[in-house]
């Protein structure tokens, strides 16, 4: 099998050397959904900065809750036309009969993969110093395929779907991740010891497209082995390919180490569309005490929508508001409580505002 190129991929990370973009640049639309609970405190914070340094980018919002049956039709239609979408968190219940949206929108729009980079920023102390992970985790199968159903009363089967196609889609995904930015190893996460099939067809996968690309490392763990040896020596990973609910779990656990979720970045990316967001679990979303005294960290949004800046050509846009949050974590003047501080969401932005050149 041939070496395929991803050009959604590219665009979303790769450094342009171009720094020639300016506010003249045509305006590009964007879906924006601010979400439930702080979701809307942290989707203004980044109307707020890109107002303020000019980026060519204007935002179509559309009010969803996370209760809701369903994503609306015109949300979805709005997402297809734009192919970029900006979103807060969406708070699923536990239990009942409502679906997860965030499940339904990668499902619809095949969001196959999802990217969480985690990092370590100078000026935020950290258990661990110069963590720099990318988790890729397949977004679409795997224990998140919602095929449940109650065999007899009292027994509940719940399906994990695992598919070659899919795992080989998101193997793809992250080598080709790893040869564009230069990445040295790739990692797969698993349970083939005890998951023989479905696990095993997703190794098999990864290794047969990591023979395409000798020059990056790979290697395989266990993912509980796996969760130990983050905690533990997390310099030792780089690049992570995980089926989708490992891969939840460790993105998770690889924010806590690098600062929290509050501070990492993610995207959701599929061929035609991408979905900007929270990184790692949005868990305080529906924090009524965050919500009231205004002190939701709007660092991971921020960071995240640069990532979206530079999926649509906008990199020196990317390159001026990263710089900027960069600046203001460094100087440790401007906190929110998870990160340290006691900061009001409002005064980061404000922060970030003026340290954007």
């Amino acid at each position: 099998m041939a070496r395929k190129s991803f050009p959604i991929l590219k665009q979303l990370i790769q450094q342009c050397t171009n720094r020639s973009f300016s506010s003249t640049a045509s305006p590009r639309a964007v879906t924006l959904i601010p979400g439930d609970g702080v979701g809307p405190l942290v989707t203004d914070a980044v109307e707020q900065v890109m107002k303020a340094m000019k980026a060519p980018v204007y935002f179509d919002r559309y009010e969803v809750r996370g209760d809701m049956k369903c994503m609306p039709e015109e949300v979805m239609d709005s997402i297809k036309k734009n192919k970029v979408c900006l979103k807060g968190g969406l708070m699923t219940p536990v239990g009942g009969g409502v679906s997860s949206l965030n499940v339904q929108m990668r499902k619809e729009l095949d969001l196959y993969a999802s990217i969480v980079h985690c990092f370590t920023l100078p000026g935020l102390p950290t258990r661990h110093n110069d963590v720099d992970i990318v988790v890729i985790r397949e977004n679409t199968e795997g224990e998140y395929a919602g095929l449940e159903h109650e065999v007899v009363p009292g027994v509940v089967e719940s399906l994990k779907v695992i598919t070659k196609y899919c795992s080989e889609r998101i193997a793809k995904f992250a080598f080709e991740y790893a040869d564009v930015n230069k990445r040295k190893k790739v990692t797969a996460v698993h349970k083939a010891n005890i998951m023989k099939l479905a696990d095993g067809l997703f190794l098999e996968s990864c290794r047969e497209v990591a023979a395409k690309y000798p020059e990056i490392q790979y290697e395989e763990i266990i993912v509980d082995n796996c969760c130990m040896q983050l905690v533990s020596k997390p310099e030792q990973f780089d690049v992570m390919v995980t089926p989708n609910l490992y891969g939840n779990l460790i993105a998770n656990t690889t924010a806590g180490l690098a600062g929290g979720t509050g501070v990492m970045p993610g995207g959701n990316v599929g061929t035609d569309q991408a979905v900007f967001e929270q990184g790692a679990s949005a868990g305080n979303v529906g924090n009524e005490k965050i919500l009231k005294l205004k002190k939701a960290n709007p660092v991971a949004l921020l960071l995240s929508s640069a990532m979206m800046l530079r999926h649509l050509e906008f990199p020196s846009f990317a390159d001026r508001l990263e710089t900027a949050v960069r600046r203001v974590i460094a100087e440790g003047k401007f906190r929110t409580k998870d990160v340290g501080g006691d900061s009001t969401t409002q005064e980061v932005v404000d922060a970030i505002i003026a340290a954007v050149d």
